[in-house]
């Protein structure tokens, strides 16, 4: 009986929302399709800079401009778990991928509006600053898949051990599966900056982003049995239920402060964005358990652990603080590149279930950038970012992993007139495989997670 409740309590334990994408744990930080074929954008006086680089609108384009992305992103998102005998046996496999598809339906916008006016600028941007996707596990996952094998080999055990000699036994595959769940979480920002510009050489910019959460967990596990043996012994064919739908939504405020310094071809900078905090309650619509009568015992333990998904409790999804550095240098008037460093500190920002006491340290990426004016008309760009994660394996879950990974962009612009621009992009990250040991009701097992991400950009700017 033991086991069985720890399997609830599982089953309970796994609800979380996920994220499909981003920069960071939390954050992303492509928005502009320049990012998409460049990567490296901290020390733009472009558009994007109202993100990249704030401080930098301040010698901008003089008037207004404008800018309207949209990035389409496909991502897989894959556990594939190995059993070791006698235990691949009680489960039905040794080893086996569980894939996950992650979207955002039917794409991500992003738009970008600023004025200049002599030394000083404002900029507004608007989009997806935080997760931006759902994930959907059609098939079940191994937390799912690994308890209810080794829950059901037992109560086959018991069952046939309590059977008359030379009576027909209940075979290990008594029982019907039934595991959907779907994850989003979109974290969706407004950002106002107001820049200005002192001399010839410094430039500062202030600013503020309302970040809004709007996100689910809704899933159901369900384990039936058509054995007429079974169905006497346990007192029903539904064997386990869970149901759950809730809602989060709500929002937070973080100020930001940016720093360029312009010499000749060299342009240092610098930008800091406060932690945002989200503390997020709950809309709960169904939190339900539900067992056949011999488990019906069991069920009132299981409430310390669904007091989290009740109606109103708060969860905290903080976006971290992030400090960016970036260095660029104009080789020639049409030939740029671009180093620069992301610190994000996802240490010092909560998590739901304290999650943040798991990481050694914050995200950590490295950016470069080429960019190459081939005349008036084209442009064309490429880049690469390395990001690195500092999770340990109690940090990783089936719903929600972190891989490190390099990625690499490529693209360009075309000048369609002196005030109309086309952007174009893509870009790839490939991620290192992560191996977790864990154990799912004593189980061992052995989970490898892997992740494939590819986005595909277009953009448009407007000078007026």
């Amino acid at each position: 009986m033991e086991q069985k409740k720890h399997f609830i309590c599982v089953l309970l334990g796994s609800m979380l929302s996920i994220s499909a994408w981003g920069g960071g744990l939390m954050t992303n930080t492509n928005y502009h399709i320049a990012f998409d074929r460049m990567m490296a954008r901290g020390a733009s006086f472009d558009i994007d800079a109202i993100y990249s680089n704030p401080a930098g609108l301040a010698w901008g384009h003089e008037g207004w401009q404008l800018s309207f992305n949209v990035q389409k992103p496909f991502q897989y998102r894959n556990v594939e778990a190995t059993l070791a005998q006698p235990f691949a046996a009680a489960v039905g496999f040794e080893q086996h991928k569980f894939k996950g598809k992650a979207s955002a339906n039917p794409f991500v916008p992003a738009l970008f509006a600023s004025y200049k006016h002599d030394k000083w600028a404002l900029g507004i941007m608007a989009g997806i600053v935080g997760s931006g996707g759902k994930v959907t596990y059609k098939e079940g996952i191994p937390m799912f898949v690994v308890p209810v094998g080794g829950m059901m080999s037992q109560v086959a055990s018991g069952i046939n051990a309590q059977l008359p000699a030379g009576y027909p036994q209940v075979p290990g595959d008594f029982y019907n599966l039934d595991a959907y769940m779907q994850g989003k979480q979109y974290i969706y920002g407004i950002q106002a900056n107001y820049s200005y510009r002192f001399g010839n050489h410094w430039a500062a910019a202030v600013g503020v982003r309302a970040n809004i959460y709007n996100g689910f967990s809704r899933g159901h596990v369900i384990a039936t049995t058509a054995n007429p043996i079974v169905q006497n012994a346990m007192g029903s064919g539904d064997l386990l239920g869970l149901n759950l739908d809730v809602d989060q939504k709500g929002f937070g405020v973080a100020p930001l402060l940016s720093l360029n310094y312009r010499w000749k071809g060299l342009t240092l900078t610098g930008r800091y964005e406060f932690r945002t905090r989200l503390n997020i309650p709950n809309d709960t619509k169904t939190l339900q358990v539900s067992a056949a009568p011999t488990l019906q015992p069991q069920l009132a333990s299981v409430s310390p652990m669904a007091a989290p998904y009740q109606d109103g409790v708060k969860t905290r999804y903080d976006m971290p603080a992030l400090l960016s550095l970036a260095v660029g240098y104009e080789i020639r008037p049409n030939l740029r590149v671009t180093s620069e460093f992301h610190f994000f500190d996802d240490k010092n920002a909560k998590m739901a279930g304290n999650r943040q006491n798991e990481i050694g340290r914050g995200t950590l990426e490295y950016l470069y950038g080429l960019e190459w004016d081939i005349n008036k008309t084209f442009t064309v760009s490429c880049g690469a970012q390395r990001t690195d994660y500092a999770v340990n394996d109690e940090y990783q879950s089936n719903t929600a992993f972190a891989c490190d990974s390099y990625s690499v962009g490529l693209g360009g612009a075309v000048n369609i007139t002196s005030h109309l621009r086309v952007n174009l992009g893509y870009f790839c990250s490939i991620y290192s495989d992560y191996l977790r040991q864990t154990s799912y009701m004593n189980i061992p097992v052995g989970e490898t997670y892997s992740r494939t991400n590819h986005v595909f950009g277009l953009g448009v700017d407007y000078k007026f």
